[in-house]
Order: structure tokens, then C-alpha cells, then sequence
């Protein structure tokens, strides 16, 4: 077997891959060797058919099993020697196209190689953490929110408004028959909840306890039952009561029913998640910043292939941003700007960098790890779980974009244990303000 080296321009590299027909051949046989014991033919006992008719039976199968295999090996061979790592899958063709048995194989192996990616000292990075505390007017704040989704209705004098709960008794009817499902009684609708079809909910603002009055309304031509979608209905509507809403109170009650002893312990795991978020902010500004860190400190050769595919899929995306109208992909070709191809230098360029540091550190996403952030993802698909986690096990890509975020996380914060972080006690509106400054960026 020969490989001899066809291109070398910046990280193009080229290679020619031969195999001979000899090398070939004595494959073949070590795998019809290897098989002999096994195989069964018809007139020969197991074990004893013949070398030269399992050749003629089995020969041209394993021959394209050994062709791959040679191939395969030699490229395997060559990155192990080398060292050199590709940035994609490299492009393996044969050049003799008019190869017959007893030829040797040419192959053709391209690609991009990984650049070499300079040292970092991480001593010379300052970063700053911004810390915030929750103030007890934001806990104040968190918890009477709390207080309105724990919201009681009560009994009220005068017509029902925006926000009221209106308890009714309704018959509906198309074509001056009822239908079914279109009854019920007692039902508690909140007027501007949509909980109804268009135009339901307006024509009971201004009832009051006692009434009686028929609302008329058309079901929208997409309604999934088909034999009412785009009909006329009346519903015959007897107002029972009108409720205001009315929040709970912020007292221990209000606690337990969030799961907490009382109000103390309720006060201090509200101001936990608040810091935590606020954590959260101050994370990804110092990680901005370390970034923005890292692209100055750096400077190499970057694969072409990966940051024209990057200023495609970073063209793609803000168009869809520009035109949310548009949900599929039936447009014409969109040609990426100079500021798009600027932007996907600087993520490619981070992200070799990134991947290097952490394959140095030897910074490894773990089994527990991922399996957290699949179930964090599978809960956005209530009662399809288990068909979601079995997608992702069957999906290696799906599998990558899951774990590639988790990895970058895990380097970036070992790159944070390696710069030099003093923090900075702020307001909440100094962190929003930071947060915001990394939108307009």
C-alpha cells in the first residue's frame, strides 16, 4: 500500500491512496481463511468446503469488504502518523473509474486540516462578576406575582369586566340545533382568558348575575371539528354569578400552597431563584467578555469549508429573524454580506479554539450530564418522553447539538478557575443594562 502526498496548500491536503490487486487478494483469502470453519455448503461437510469455491461464492462480496477495509486503514494510518486531524469528513473517491478484478485501487483523499491552534496564557485575563443581590422589594415583587397566579375569584356587584370570572349555564346552537360538546353548566370562564372561540368572551362583558342573553358567534374555518368549522352558532347563555378576582394573601397559607413551611421559608427560596437567575445574566456577560478576550489573543488559519458553511447558516438565520412571517424554506438563495462572514470567522475561530483547550484539559461532557439535559429538553414534550429520548439516542446529530453547548459551558468554565475574577456588587438594573448591551452586539 502507498499513500503519496498530492496537495498541501495552507490546510488543503491531498493524498493518493493505492492498493494493489496483490494486497487485495491475499485480504480476500485471510477473510475466506478466518470464515472456512464456519461456512456450510451443500456436498461438503462444515468446515470443508473448498478454498477455491468459496472464492467463487463469496469473492466479489468480500472483495468490496476488503477494498473499504485497505482504504479505510490507510487513511486511519495516515492521521495516526501525521497527527493531523480533519475539520470534516474528507472526500474519498476512486480515480481509476474503469477498475476491474486484478487492478490495483487508486483512491483520491481531500480535506481540510485542523489548524494549529497557539497556547494561551491565562494569567494575564482579568474578568469581572457581577453580583447581585435580591432586594426585598423584588422578592416583594416575586411574591405578589405568586399572590395573582394563586388568585381566588369572589362574588361582585355589577356587570362582569375584562378579568372577571362569569359563571354560566350555556346551550349552543347551529342552524337552530343543538350540537354536541356545545353544552355545559356552571362552566367559570375568565373574560379574556380565550379560552372560547373570537367573539365569545366580548359579548359577556357588562352581564350581570341573573341575565339571560344569547351569544352569537362563527367558528373559524380551521376549528377542528369539521362540522362546525366556519358555521354560525347561538349559545343560549344564563349568567349564574360574576366574581372579581381577588389575590391571595402573602401569608404562610400562601406558602404551603407553594410547597413551603411559611412565609420565611417561602421569602428565602424566592430570593434563591432570583440570585440564581441574576447568576445566570452574570454569566453569560463574563463569558462575552472572555470571548471578546480570547478572539483578540488569537490569530490562525481557518478551515474555508467551516466558515463558508458558518456565514450560510448565520445568513439563513438572520433572514428568518428579518421575516418571522416566513416558517418553511421556500425562498431564493440569500447571499451572505461581508458582516455575516465577519461574524462566522470569529465563532469558527472561538470554537477550534475552545475545542483545543478543552481537548487539552481533557474537559469531557459525562453520560449523567447529558441525560440531565435531554430531560431538560424532553419536558417541552409532555407525554412524549420516552419517544423523545429514544429520537435523540437513535439521532448522533441530535446528539452532538445537545452536547456541544454543555462542552463549550464546561470549557469556558474552566477557563474562568484559570483568569484572574474579582467580582462587583450591582444594582438589578446594571445587570439588565449589561445583558442588553450584549443584545445589541
Amino acid at each position: 500500500m502507498q499513500v503519496t502526498e498530492t496537495l498541501n496548500e495552507g490546510l488543503k491536503r491531498g493524498y493518493q491512496i493505492t492498493v494493489t490487486a496483490a494486497e487485495l487478494e491475499a485480504k480476500v483469502n485471510e477473510k475466506l481463511v478466518e470464515a472456512q470453519p464456519e461456512i456450510e455448503m451443500k456436498g461438503f461437510r462444515k468446515g470443508k468446503v473448498p478454498m477455491a469455491l468459496l472464492k467463487k461464492q463469496f469473492g466479489q462480496r468480500l472483495l468490496g469488504e476488503a477494498m473499504q477495509e485497505s482504504v479505510d486503514g490507510a487513511m486511519n494510518a495516515h492521521f495516526e502518523e501525521t497527527g493531523a486531524r480533519p475539520a470534516a469528513q474528507p472526500d474519498v473517491k476512486m480515480t481509476n473509474e474503469d477498475w476491474k478484478e486484478g487492478d490495483d485501487v487508486v483512491v483520491e483523499m481531500t480535506y481540510e486540516a485542523l489548524p494549529d491552534v497557539p497556547e494561551l496564557d491565562m494569567k494575564g485575563v482579568s474578568l469581572e462578576k457581577l453580583v447581585v443581590k435580591a432586594a426585598d422589594e423584588d422578592v416583594q415583587d416575586a411574591l405578589k406575582n405568586l399572590a395573582e397566579t394563586a388568585q381566588e375569584f369572589e362574588d361582585k356587584d355589577g356587570a362582569a369586566d375584562e378579568g372577571d370570572q362569569v359563571v354560566f349555564d350555556f346551550l349552543g346552537k347551529v342552524d337552530g340545533e343543538a350540537f354536541e360538546g356545545g353544552a355545559a353548566e356552571d362552566y367559570p370562564l375568565v373574560l379574556g382568558s380565550g379560552a372560547f372561540i373570537p367573539g365569545f368572551e366580548d359579548q359577556l362583558k357588562g352581564a350581570k348575575a341573573g341575565d339571560e342573553k344569547n351569544v352569537e358567534v362563527t367558528f373559524p374555518t380551521e376549528y377542528g371539528a369539521e362540522h362546525l368549522a366556519g358555521k354560525d352558532a347561538v349559545f343560549e347563555c344564563k349568567i349564574k354569578a360574576v366574581k372579581a378576582p381577588k389575590a391571595a394573601e402573602i401569608d404562610d397559607e400562601l406558602a404551603k400552597r407553594f410547597g413551603s413551611e411559611d412565609l420565611e421559608a417561602l421569602k428565602a427560596q424566592v430570593a434563591e431563584r432570583l440570585e440564581a437567575e441574576y447568576a445566570g445574566a452574570s454569566r453569560a456577560v463574563m463569558k462575552r467578555k472572555l470571548l471578546d478576550i480570547l478572539d483578540e489573543m488569537v490569530s490562525f488559519e481557518l478551515p474555508p469549508s467551516l466558515v463558508e458553511a458558518e456565514t450560510k447558516q448565520i445568513a439563513h438565520q438572520l433572514w428568518h429573524e428579518e421575516h418571522p412571517e416566513v416558517h418553511g424554506h421556500e425562498h431564493g438563495e440569500i447571499e451572505p454580506t461581508d458582516e455575516h462572514k465577519k461574524l462566522a470567522e470569529r465563532r469558527v475561530r472561538l470554537g477550534l479554539l475552545l475545542a483545543e483547550l478543552g481537548r487539552k484539559a481533557e474537559v469531557e461532557v459525562t453520560d449523567a450530564e447529558m441525560t440531565q439535559a435531554m430531560m431538560n429538553q424532553a419536558r417541552q414534550y409532555p407525554g412524549q418522553e420516552q419517544a423523545f429520548f429514544q429520537f435523540v439516542q437513535q439521532n448522533p446529530q441530535m446528539q452532538q447539538q445537545i452536547r456541544a453547548p454543555l462542552y463549550e459551558d464546561k470549557v469556558v468554565d474552566y477557563l474562568f478557575e484559570l483568569a484572574e475574577v474579582t467580582e462587583k456588587e450591582v444594582s438589578k438594573d446594571d445587570l439588565q443594562k449589561a445583558v442588553e448591551a450584549l443584545e445589541d452586539e
